[in-house]
Parts: structure tokens; C-alpha cells; sequence
């Protein structure tokens, strides 16, 4: 009873976030965003014309009910037809949402798994070679652009100037064999570029871990240091790593990887955001604005949740 009261107060008090989220992002692609009548009038319209286009495209009505109608698309979670196609958003959500998690999860649990461990290890040797070695090789690859280690992998995986093993565009998936070629290149870009970021956060909070007093007086016990650190230090710092996961979770889910699929041509969400952001395709976008902000507070709800399992001492209140 006290689990499910405090969800409904979080769900309420995460309104206006989502009311705040949707009326910048609306104000952006709507008010000041690209006027789409003279694209779809042709040449030399007439004044009847003109008004019968900005009547089908809402933009005789006022922006405040534009706005309002939009929080009703919201809620019926029904966001009309694409400008670009005349597909139905929620098929196509349908459709594409499964592509962006499929591409994405290995190098998300890759990424992450990996970083906790790097992390552990050089706050392990803090201060020597490993520790040295791991961190070095971290701000390489956050130096490095997102674009430029996509090309590179892609020539030394896919290209015939390189090892040539996996397909270099295109999602045709009809075994796990098949999805293993096509997400193998895009994953190790992925985990490449987020491994330096994640294992230089994870070292950090381990870091600050190993000051507490706690651990102090364990090492003063003669805890072993194995045990000290994967259990009680990698314990602690689990509310600081489940926060970061899973604020990472919407992005992944919803917005994609716009530069991962728009290169590699996967028709995942990333891919139709991208494509929608070039030709201004504003109910595709208004649609993914809105399930990022719903999702950012459902984690935000699974998050509380998960810290109550991993800390008992914390309350949900």
C-alpha cells in the first residue's frame, strides 16, 4: 500500500515536468519552428489556397488550443499521422521503438557492465599503472568524436580496405545470426565512445567510497581487500550507478542513437527522428518530446523504487 501511494504521488508530482518538457519543445518546433504552408501550396497560390492549407496544418487556430490539443494527444497517447509519409505515429513508434532498443541494449549493458568493472579495477590500484593505464586510455576515447570512431570502425570491419566481415548499412534481420552481422559493428562504436565516460564516473563514486569511515574501519578489521571492494564499496556505490543507468534509459528507448542509425541506415526511432528533424516533421517529433518526458518520469519513479531495494535505509516518502 505505502509502495503503490507513493507511486501515484510521484506520477503527480512528475505533471509538471511533463507539462514543462512539452511546452518548451512545443513552443520550439511550433512557434518558432518552420512554416510548412508554402511547401505544400506549389507555385503561384491563391489567398483560398493558402488558407485551406493552414487550416488543415492547425495554424489558424490559436497557440494556446494548439498547445492544449497537443496535451490531449498526450494523454490518449494518440499523436496523428506523419507530415512526411501519412503513416500513423503510433504504428510507426510500433515499428521502430523495437529496432532503437535491439541496436542499442548490447552496447548499453556492454558499456555500462564494463565501466563498473574498469572503474573498480583502477580505484583497485589507485594511483599506480593499472589505475593510470585505464584512465588514459578513457580520455582517449572521450576525445575522440562519436563520428569519427563510427567511420573507423566501420572501414577495418566492413569495408573491403579492412577485415570485411560485417555488412556496412542496412538492418535485415531474419535470424540471430543475422542480428549479431548487423548490431556487431554499431555496439563496439557504442561501447568505445560511452566506456570512457562511464569508467571515469564509476571510478570516482568508487573513489569517494573508499574515504568513508566504514571502510577505514573495515581495512583496520583486516577485511581482505577483494572482499572489501566487490562487496561492501561496490554495495555502497550501487544508488549512484542505478541513477545514472537509469536516467540513460529513456534516450536509449526513445530517442535512439540519431548519428549510429542515421549512418548505418537501421530504421530504428533515432533514424525517424533524424529524418524528421531535416524535413520538419512536427508531429513525429512532438510525439517522441512526449515519451521521453513520460519515460524520464517513470524512471524516475523505478529509480526511488530500486534505491528502497539496494538500501533499505532509504524511505519512499
Amino acid at each position: 500500500m505505502e509502495l503503490f501511494s507513493y507511486s501515484l504521488r510521484k506520477l503527480a508530482t512528475g505533471i509538471p515536468l511533463i507539462i514543462g518538457v512539452t511546452l518548451v519543445s512545443f513552443l520550439l518546433m511550433v512557434y518558432f519552428g518552420p512554416d510548412k504552408t508554402f511547401e505544400l501550396v506549389g507555385k503561384n497560390p491563391t489567398q483560398e489556397q493558402i488558407d485551406e492549407i493552414r487550416a488543415q496544418l492547425g495554424y489558424d487556430q490559436p497557440m494556446v488550443v494548439r498547445y492544449l490539443d497537443y496535451l490531449r494527444e498526450i494523454v490518449t497517447l494518440d499523436f496523428g499521422n506523419s507530415e512526411s509519409t501519412g503513416e500513423r505515429i503510433n504504428a510507426l513508434l510500433a515499428r521502430t521503438i523495437p529496432v532503437s532498443i535491439a541496436v542499442a541494449l548490447p552496447g548499453f549493458i556492454l558499456g555500462n557492465l564494463l565501466g563498473v568493472g574498469l572503474g573498480l579495477l583502477a580505484a583497485f590500484y589507485r594511483g599506480r599503472w593499472p589505475d593510470k593505464m585505464i584512465m588514459g586510455s578513457a580520455a582517449i576515447g572521450m576525445s575522440i568524436s562519436f563520428l569519427i570512431v563510427i567511420i573507423a570502425f566501420q572501414i577495418i570491419l566492413s569495408s573491403s580496405y579492412g577485415l570485411n566481415l560485417f555488412p556496412v548499412r542496412g538492418w535485415s534481420v531474419d535470424s540471430f545470426g543475422d542480428y549479431v552481422s548487423y548490431v556487431t559493428v554499431p555496439t563496439l562504436a557504442t561501447v568505445f565512445v560511452a566506456l570512457g565516460y562511464n569508467t571515469r564516473f564509476y571510478r570516482s563514486v568508487i573513489v569517494e567510497e573508499t574515504t568513508r569511515d566504514h571502510v577505514r574501519t573495515a581495512r583496520a578489521f583486516g577485511v581482505p581487500s577483494l572482499q572489501l571492494y566487490c562487496k561492501l564499496i561496490l554495495k555502497n556505490c550501487l544508488i549512484p550507478i542505478i541513477t545514472r543507468i537509469m536516467f540513460s534509459i529513456p534516450f536509449v528507448v526513445i530517442s535512439g542513437s540519431l548519428l549510429i542509425e542515421s549512418y548505418f541506415g537501421i530504421p530504428g526511432i533515432g533514424k525517424v527522428t533524424y529524418d524528421a528533424i531535416i524535413t520538419g516533421d512536427q508531429p513525429i517529433l512532438k510525439a517522441v518530446v512526449a515519451l521521453t518526458a513520460i519515460m524520464l518520469v517513470v524512471v524516475q519513479l523505478l529509480t526511488d523504487i530500486m534505491y528502497r531495494w539496494v538500501d533499505p535505509r532509504v524511505s519512499l516518502k
